[in-house]
């Protein structure tokens, strides 16, 4: 008997797909990909939910997460993707929106939260900022920096480590062609930079279809 495997991706508004107006974004990507491949008769039915929010911290992310979880819950298994780090990494009015190490704790607990539901638990990188808004306040009063990226990344690495999970890092497939690969404001994607998302994203998923 086929089993319906259930995919929760948590995030912001990379996880969301903002300013993708071709493919809507990386997650969106995956759940066609993962449909087609079960309209084609090949395995289990993996069902992939975008619970991406705008503008979304780990703050936000643990007053929702039970809820979420339990409103989501496949008998045959979840999968669950956490992408964070963008906004919590921001500084506002002189002081990260969430700091380093209030992120750490956001985090591990967000894993405390998720382990009852999943055994597939996946922390997703932070990207790279463009060059042209490093260090530089921008329209939503945000500011922030690649030096930045940089440790928010290595806590989110550390805990992939520590509690033997998969860390996907799509930071470093950015790097060298981060200028192509993000959006006018310098944050987000653009179709390529999703797209390539996407394409490192299927083997993650292919074990599950």
């Amino acid at each position: 008997m086929k089993k319906i495997v259930y995919g929760l991706f948590f995030g912001d508004s990379i996880t969301y797909g903002e300013y993708d107006g071709v493919f809507g974004g990386w997650v969106d990507i995956l759940k066609r990909y993962a449909l087609q491949k079960f309209h084609e008769g090949n395995g289990d039915e993996l069902i992939l939910f975008n619970l991406g929010i705008g503008g979304e911290s780990t703050e936000g992310l643990l007053k929702r997460l039970p809820h979420d979880l339990s409103a989501r819950n496949s008998q045959d298994g979840n999968l669950v993707f956490l992408g964070y780090g963008a906004n919590d990494l921001a500084i506002k009015d002189g002081a990260h929106i969430v700091n380093p190490e209030t992120f750490k704790n956001n985090i591990k607990a967000a894993i405390q939260q998720v382990k009852p539901f999943s055994n597939d638990i996946y922390l997703v990188s932070i990207l790279p900022v463009s060059q042209k808004i490093d260090g530089v306040v921008v329209g939503s009063g945000k500011l922030r920096t690649n030096e930045e990226v940089v440790v928010y990344n290595k806590i989110l690495k550390d805990l992939a480590a520590e509690y033997a999970l998969v860390y996907i890092d799509f930071h470093t497939a950015f790097l060298k062609d981060k200028e192509f690969l993000l959006s006018a404001d310098g944050v987000h994607p653009n179709e390529k930079g999703y797209g390539m998302m996407a394409e490192i994203a299927i083997p993650i998923i292919e074990k599950y279809l």
